[in-house]
């Protein structure tokens, strides 16, 4: 669990009861097109392939904003040698309950606010090897997310009547697509006694906004760039017939669009250490499985993951 001094600007809002004869509940300062782009970039976290923030969880009570989880799952390789097509995909779900302020100009409530987000990213590339051990791959990426929120403690509010802004947050939803690409260097060496892989990378994702409450424009850029480095190597041990490696890892991510100091940090570095299983010598669909735990390290940020990965 990290725990962050930050306050996530885009939904640092107040809801305020309008002072007018139709007595109807208004936001206070809000452009509804800057909350939805808000909402996009946090998304894109979720929608572009990256490991320093596939599994993130950010707590700080004393900022308002006390909860905050992402988590991905995906994964990719190249055919083979022969047939360097490579394939990507992930599949992400991201949760975020920030607290806001609603009053009547009388009195004041807090009100939970849940946004729900699922998201599938997949990725098309072409490896062009520059040596026997280093490839060029540019990647075509696509990305589709359905987000949604709830409020249902604004029922307070029942007998008033609500202008648009606040039923976009009320039951409010997104549906967002994403086109991009990538550009990757990945290096791949193997020897007897190790085996090292470096890969640095470059990502661009364009998302918009394509349906939802209220028909509200977004946009965000997902802009970032990643470098992870993975040495593998033998412990001395023998389990399922094959040599028992450890593993470590290193991680860094730069992000440089919309994504940058939305969460209050712009870049995320990780190490980990962990120990990988070779089931090769059996007929089974898994090949290798690696259990890593990673130390997460940002700006104002830092926790504890634990990643599970397997090789077919």
């Amino acid at each position: 669990m990290s725990k962050s001094r930050f306050a996530v600007q885009i939904l640092g809002i107040c809801i305020a009861a309008g002072a007018n004869a139709e007595d109807t509940l208004r936001l206070r300062n809000v452009n509804l097109e800057d909350r939805a782009n808000g909402m996009l970039a946090l998304m894109s976290y979720a929608m572009t392939p990256d490991l320093t923030s596939s599994s993130l969880s950010i707590n700080d009570n004393s900022a308002g904003n006390p909860s905050l989880t992402l988590t991905q799952a995906g994964g990719g390789a190249t055919l083979s040698k022969e047939t360097p097509l490579y394939l990507e995909g992930a599949l992400a779900y991201s949760r975020y309950d920030p607290r806001f302020v609603a009053t009547d100009g009388e009195q004041t409530q807090t009100i939970p606010v849940k946004w729900n987000s699922i998201s599938a990213t997949g990725g098309v590339g072409w490896d062009f090897s520059l040596t026997d051990e280093l490839a060029l791959r540019p990647i075509f990426n696509f990305a589709a997310g359905y987000l949604t929120s709830d409020i249902n403690a604004a029922r307070l509010f029942i007998n008033r009547r609500f202008d648009r802004d606040i039923e976009f947050l009320d039951n409010g939803h997104m549906t967002a697509v994403g086109l991009g690409g990538a550009l990757m260097l990945d290096l791949e060496r193997v020897r007897p006694n190790y085996e090292l892989d470096v890969e640095l990378r470059y990502s661009y994702m364009n998302l918009q906004n394509v349906g939802g409450k209220n028909d509200i424009d977004g946009q965000a850029i997902a802009d970032s760039l990643n470098l992870y480095t993975r040495w593998r190597a033998p412990t001395g041990l023998i389990a399922l017939q094959r040599p028992l490696r450890y593993v470590v890892e290193v991680s860094h991510s730069e992000y440089l669009g919309d994504q940058r100091g939305v969460l209050g940090f712009d870049r995320l570095s990780t190490i980990g250490l962990g120990l990988e299983l070779d089931s090769s010598a059996y007929n089974v669909f898994v090949t290798r499985t690696r259990l890593v735990v990673r130390h997460v390290m940002g700006d104002h940020v830092s926790g504890v993951s634990v990643g599970l990965a397997c090789s077919f």
